[in-house]
Order: structure tokens, then sequence, then C-alpha cells
């Protein structure tokens, strides 16, 4: 946990103050923190490269700006995905009268040196309709957005005792984060903020207990 009063954030993995090499990523995903910005507070201009940069707003509303010359909001239900490549210097504000709750998400790419490049795109009809959303994809198939890397990444929101079933395709690993709610995973319950995460072939069934959102990561690397 980071709290510096206009910011609150969780760590899953290392990231600056807190460092653990036990804790470095799973496969090409490197980071995922929870944050939490007052209104009216967020991250000044700063640099990335090479990484692909992903962000879900759960709550509140983000102000973003680029060097690509892109200036938009991210509501919830959105996903913005920032290729850095050579280089991009971005800012996130939030613009809600209450604390805006996202996702910032790093995904290593398998292609350095590219392009910067930028796409954001409401999932919300969809997540609200359906067991789960593909929203992250290498090649954008239906209708998520692409990134550089073998890496699919789906939204579920299940209603409470509601179940699905997720299969692990051999030589892939899959980490699960819940977002809100709880999900029982076999004899295992998982909350808010925690994690389950496997690289044997099997099929997870995966059950909420009450209303509950998580993300599905399906690395290939």
């Amino acid at each position: 946990n980071a709290d510096h009063g206009w910011l609150k954030s969780k760590h899953t993995f290392s990231f600056a103050n807190y460092y653990d090499p036990a804790h470095m990523g799973f496969r090409s995903l490197r980071v995922i923190n929870e944050d939490r910005i007052a209104p009216g507070s967020g991250f000044g201009a700063h640099p990335h490269s090479d990484m692909e940069i992903i962000s879900y707003v759960v709550k509140g509303s983000l102000a973003h700006q680029d060097s690509m010359g892109n200036k938009i909001t991210i509501s919830p239900g959105e996903v913005q995905r920032m290729s850095a490549g050579t280089g991009v210097v971005h800012s996130e504000f939030s613009t809600s009268d209450v604390d805006t709750h996202f996702f910032q998400i790093w995904i290593t790419p398998n292609k350095t040196g590219i392009k910067p490049s930028y796409a954001q795109k409401s999932f919300e009809q969809e997540i609200d309709s359906q067991e789960k959303v593909l929203v992250i994809s290498q090649d954008g198939r239906e209708g998520s957005l692409s990134i550089q890397q073998d890496a699919d990444v789906y939204v579920s929101k299940l209603k409470s005792d509601q179940e699905i079933q997720f299969d692990v395709r051999t030589g892939r690993g899959v980490w699960i984060q819940i977002i809100k709610g709880e999900i029982s995973v076999g004899d295992k319950l998982f909350k808010a903020g925690d994690a389950f995460s496997t690289e044997d072939a099997q099929t997870l069934l995966l059950k909420a207990k009450g209303d509950s959102e998580f993300f599905i990561f399906d690395l290939g690397q």
C-alpha cells in the first residue's frame, strides 16, 4: 500500500518504493496498480517507453493527455491502451467529484522500439451483459484492443452465485485479479485486491459470492 494523501495505491507487483524480488511480475504481466485519486489531483506529465500500458476506470473519470496529441477522458467501463514504444509523455488527472478508482496495468511487449500508439474503447455494455469480455489481445479479435504481446485480457462481471468456467491452455499462464466482490476458485475464496494464478492446464470454475468483477489475464509469455 502507498498513501500519498491525494493518491492511495495498491501495488500487486514491485513498483516505485515497493520492491520484492519474489513479486516482479507474472510472465509478461509486469504491473497491476489499483489507484484511487482525489478529485482534481493526478499524475503530472511523465515519460514511458517500450511498455504496453492499459488503464481501466472502475469509478469516477480520468483526464488523459499525451505527447501524441491525445486529450481525452476515460470513464467507467472504458479501456485505454497506450503502446509507449520509442517514448511517450502523458498525464492523468481525476475530473470527478469523487475519488477516481482505476487500474493501471503494464505488460512487457514482445517487440521494442515501435512507434507509440493509442487506443480507447468503451466495453461497458458488453461487460454488463456478457459473462466475460475480451478487452485486450494481440490480434484485436472480438473487438478488443490490440497490443504487442501474446496476452489476452478479459473483464468479467458476475451476479451473486453466478459462475463461469475458464480453460487454462497448455503452456499458458493465467492470473486472476479481483476488482470487486468475492470469487471462489475451488475451495479458496478471493476478495477484492486478491489474486490467483496458475500455469497448470486445467478448467477453472469461478463463482461469485455477491456481485463481483475481476480481470482474467491469459498469458503466453
